[in-house]
């Protein structure tokens, strides 16, 4: 088997650009929320807000059901404490893409001149009406048949992407998501995209969960994020000569858990029988924040397990809960690998789930 070159792009200073993504519906939440006013913007140089949504048939931006488009405001206002700040809107998101009437926006909206130009006016309009600095696209995923996808999406989104710079020029930026998986990435034309876009958000998380057990993988506790994994990833975006200085590499401040077949096997590979138990604040089933993963800790004094070479830490809980995470240490093995491939930036999903203190975003930016 031949060895795939790394890309000679030398080191890197991956803090220089470092990104926080905000989850729109967080101030939902029981417990744990944040607003927009207590987001750590002096941490950041990007904020990107997630998410509006792409209304059917008319192709206008729109909020999510859970919060008003005052929240859009808000957010934007934070410029106010650091002029520097950028902060973008990013369009989709799973759910978006789920069964229902979003599911064949981007598809729909991508695949005519007359739909693209439509939407591109309605979005910068939109960028105008809050003072966004630009446009994260977020479709999951473009050409996936199980996620709504036709053949000619990968095509249609690089039309899409260079009709949007086209009318944007230099005063938006343009970024897109992408995912490290092969099956979602194979319907990119990636080259062209990186191309096109100022960067990629690599979404180097969610590696694994309990949708493993409808994969051929099966139901094996892994860790939802892995540098092992992840570098696997990278080759895929070399084979196709992207740029180490378009991508952006994500890290994840939450914990995918699950519950354990056996409580005595609870090493990478061995079975699990479903996900672990909600948390008091993010309230869904296989995940916990980086707050909920230190409560845990601090009430049951388990003590995780460092994987060293995934840059992962490993927790065995409560009768029979496992879970991945990130934490300060393994945050700092993340950026070191980011420097040493050469690559453009850190972001990470997301800056509210961070805990009290902030010490997943302090990691990340040093």
């Amino acid at each position: 088997m031949c060895k795939q070159p790394k890309p000679n792009a030398g080191s890197s200073n991956s803090r220089q650009v470092v990104i926080g993504y905000y989850e729109g519906w967080n101030m939902n939440k029981k417990c744990g929320s944040m607003t927009p006013e207590e987001i750590p913007v002096h941490s950041l140089t990007h904020l990107i807000f997630s998410f509006g949504f792409i209304a059917p048939g008319t192709f206008k931006i729109e909020p999510m059901s859970d919060f008003q488009p005052s929240l859009f405001g808000r957010v934007t206002d934070l410029k106010l404490k650091k002029s520097s700040l950028k902060v973008l809107i990013a369009l989709g998101g799973w759910t978006h893409n789920d069964p229902g009437k979003y599911q064949k926006v981007f598809s729909d909206m991508a695949a005519s001149a007359a739909n693209r130009k439509t939407f591109i006016s309605n979005l910068i309009g939109f960028m105008a009406e809050y003072g966004f600095d630009g446009v994260d696209l977020d479709w999951e995923y473009p050409g996936a048949p199980d996620r709504g996808g036709i053949p000619e999406d990968g095509e249609n989104l690089n039309k899409l992407m260079k009709e949007m710079k086209d009318a944007m020029g230099s005063r938006y930026i343009l970024t897109f998501t992408a995912p490290t998986s092969y099956w979602y990435l194979r319907h990119f034309d990636i080259k062209k995209s990186a191309e096109i876009a100022d960067w990629i958000n690599l979404m180097s998380y969610d590696l694994h969960g309990v949708w493993d057990s409808d994969n051929p993988i099966g139901n094996q506790i892994l860790g939802h994020t892995n540098l092992t994994e992840i570098d696997l990833a990278l080759d895929l975006l070399w084979r196709n000569d992207v740029s180490p200085s378009k991508i952006v590499l994500g890290t994840g401040f939450y914990g995918r858990s699950f519950r354990l077949e056996d409580p005595k096997c609870w090493t990478p590979g061995c079975k699990f029988s479903g996900p672990g138990e909600k948390g008091e604040c993010t309230a869904t089933e296989g995940f916990l924040s980086y707050k909920e993963v230190k409560d845990i800790l601090a009430k049951t004094k388990a003590k995780p397990k460092l994987d060293k070479d995934a840059a992962v830490q490993y927790l065995t809980y409560g009768q029979n809960s496992w879970i991945s995470y990130d934490d300060p240490a393994t945050i700092q093995m993340k950026v070191d690998f980011a420097n040493k491939r050469g690559l453009k930036g850190l972001m990470t999903w997301a800056i509210d789930i961070d805990d009290e203190k902030g010490d997943l975003i302090r990691a990340l930016t040093g």
